[in-house]
């Protein structure tokens, strides 16, 4: 949303950009020490992919959810305080809807307990 705003550009590509971005450096993270675990790349992306789709999707879902619902905070540029108290607090309202989710995959075997085996 940053990127965005600062640009100028409008919701869409705001909304846009923050989801491609989120996938870009949740994936990112997720992968890195599983290649230092000298896990090829070919089998480090599934793992990645497997372990954080579901939880970033929550995330952004919820996040952009909660932009759009605040009156104005979608509009609202940089140095506008409700651009940024609608940011953290979308996250953290985000954040409260992914933990559950997160936690649930893991006591199953899934999520970020499928790249635990891979990270010392």
């Amino acid at each position: 949303m940053v990127v965005a705003t600062a640009l100028g550009w409008g919701n869409a590509a705001s909304i846009l950009i923050s989801v491609v971005l989120a996938f870009f450096f949740g994936y990112s993270l997720t992968i890195r020490p599983i290649l230092r675990a000298e896990v090829p790349l070919q089998r480090a992306l599934p793992l990645a992919f497997a372990s954080d789709t579901a939880s970033i999707g929550v995330m952004e879902a919820v996040d952009n959810a909660f932009i759009l619902l605040v009156p104005g905070a979608i509009s609202a540029g940089l140095a506008n305080w409700l651009f940024w108290w609608s940011l953290v607090v979308s996250l953290m309202v985000a954040f409260v809807f992914a933990f559950p989710l997160n936690r649930w995959l893991i006591a199953r075997g899934r999520g970020h307990a499928v790249v635990h085996a891979y990270m010392h």
